[in-house]
């Protein structure tokens, strides 16, 4: 984990190294401006010579430093803090981008969410502000320790006498701490959960009339939530009011030393309020410095959870392998088993879609057909036998990297928020408006380019405001300008009538070039096929 940490950190070198310094820097203000208030105090009291006006311009010109610096503070926090994190989270998305499919995925949506943007703050935060400030933080330890030890020696060393107990304590409250902010963390994520489900699906929820179903999950998770933050505040006021027991004690002694002094005319005024101000920037770094365990717990908790997104094996990566249209693609003796189930799915799978050929994928529901889907574009691998992409030059083994020769087509609504350009371009960043307008043409979704906005109108989430159809053929425009030359399409016109389902099979079969496969219930799309695969 510390090298995880250590790796992250050296992607934030600048802001933490700027923390660092100006933290630095403001010890040094506060130390000086205990000095500036001594050498005042004594001044005015007539225990040492000066002008009282000069005493006051030091102290001026010290807080106007000490307000620059917080500004700086500020100015890093809000610019490079953002743009640090930003940049985890886009480091984090794109790793899980990367990653092998793995069917079932072994977290909630929500629970994903919810690490990237808690956890990643959490990290962030705590490599970029919380480790510098300690920097600074031990820095004015050491130096109001050396301060007041040559004014008074006894009381410098009764001072930080009493740190070794709280340290060797902070073992078994960080071990504490970590266990039950673990467990916040995950009632964090199952309420995120909650939240993410029920408005993806809030038409199903409203029409099954399940309103108070939903909210009454949502509450069991709050409770549960709510009862583990009470465990994890208890525990936390309980140890940091034995702590500041010991630091209240540890300010009452210096405080009754520096009167006997006084009282005795060994030491001046200034000096009396020197003593107090060193013993509290000598317990306030201490207080500071205790307050990391709770710090270390929360990095360490989010660590972990971003770590568990990294575990996942990366898919194999490198340069996009496009081969020269048609292509066609065989199965050979395909066998595939998913972990969780008893039976494999696809057994001795044998198939072959030819170059420029169009086969129909039949089947029951749970017969495999997604599976090949899978298998198709390498989001999963056979276990047993061999899948080879093929022109008439070249043959390969199917990998990932030949996922660039596929436009897919899924089933259902896949429209994201956003403008019709926005989507259009999601596989094809370069296409131009003449491409787009094709696509669309092609895919018989010549309405877009009548709406008000043409290229331009924006969607809501899921395209809303289309009808199903309307959605599907923006989805199937948007696969063909992707450059593979194997179209597959799952049950892609499931919500067109019959005229434009006509119409849209004339116009993708019109090119030779290209090798379609459709995954499909319907008799119109089997009747355009040169081929049909019965799935068993």
């Amino acid at each position: 984990m510390v090298a995880w940490l250590w790796n992250v950190w050296k992607g934030n070198r600048l802001q933490a190294t700027l923390n660092a310094t100006i933290g630095l820097l403001g010890v040094a203000i506060s130390l000086l401006t205990v000095w500036a208030m001594q050498r005042a105090i004594d001044i005015g009291s007539g225990a040492r010579e000066g002008s009282i006006y000069g005493a006051v311009g030091i102290m001026a010109a010290l807080v106007l430093c000490e307000f620059a610096i917080g500004i700086s503070r500020v100015w890093i926090k809000n610019i490079l803090g953002v743009r640090a994190r930003n940049r985890m989270q886009q480091h984090t998305l794109a790793r899980l981008l990367r990653s092998e499919w793995r069917g079932r995925e072994a977290m909630h949506s929500g629970d994903v969410i919810n690490r990237l943007q808690t956890d990643v703050n959490h990290v962030v935060n705590f490599l970029t502000e919380t480790l510098p400030s300690t920097i600074s933080t031990i820095a004015m330890f050491i130096g109001a320790f050396f301060y007041l030890l040559q004014m008074d020696t006894w009381l410098a060393i009764v001072t930080v006498g009493i740190l070794p107990v709280f340290i060797l304590l902070s073992r078994f409250y960080i071990a504490k701490m970590r266990q039950l902010s673990r467990k916040v963390r995950e009632s964090d994520s199952v309420i995120q959960s909650v939240l993410t489900e029920t408005m993806q699906h809030r038409m199903l929820v409203k029409t099954m009339e399940a309103d108070e179903q939903m909210l009454d999950r949502l509450e069991d998770s709050q409770s549960e939530l709510r009862q583990r933050v009470k465990r994890r505040t208890a525990f936390s006021v309980t140890s940091n009011l034995f702590l500041n027991t010991g630091f209240s004690l540890g300010y009452l002694i210096a405080f009754l030393w520096g009167l006997l002094r006084l009282h005795d005319g060994t030491i001046t005024f200034g000096a009396m309020t020197a003593f107090l101000q060193l013993v509290y920037r000598i317990q306030g770094p201490a207080r500071d410095l205790t307050k990391l365990a709770p710090a270390f717990v929360s990095v360490f908790t989010s660590a972990e959870r971003l770590m568990e997104l990294e575990e996942i094996p990366e898919e194999l990566q490198g340069d996009a392998h496009l081969l020269e249209a048609p292509c066609g693609v065989r199965f050979e003796n395909v066998t595939y088993q998913y972990p969780q189930n008893p039976l494999p799915t696809v057994v001795n799978a044998t198939y072959d879609f030819a170059p420029g050929t169009c086969t129909a994928i039949l089947g029951e529901t749970g017969s495999g057909k997604t599976t090949m889907i899978r298998l198709l574009l390498a989001l999963i691998t056979p276990q047993q036998g061999r899948i080879a992409i093929y022109n008439g030059e070249h043959e390969q083994a199917l990998t990932p990297l030949h996922r660039c020769n596929f436009v897919y087509v899924p089933q259902g609504n896949t429209l994201l928020s956003g403008t019709l350009r926005d989507n259009l371009r999601i596989g094809a960043p370069d296409a131009t408006d003449e491409q787009m307008t094709e696509a669309l043409q092609t895919a018989c979704a010549q309405f877009a380019l009548e709406l008000p906005d043409g290229l331009d109108t924006t969607f809501a989430e899921q395209g809303g405001g289309l009808s199903e159809g309307q959605a599907q053929r923006i989805a199937i425009a948007r696969a063909l300008l992707r450059p593979g030359s194997i179209i597959l399409l799952d049950e892609a016109t499931s919500a067109l009538d019959a005229d434009t389902e006509r119409q849209l099979l004339d116009n993708l079969l019109r090119n030779q070039q290209r090798t379609v496969i459709f995954v499909t219930h319907r008799q119109a799309v089997v009747d355009y096929c040169d081929h049909i695969i019965q799935v068993e």
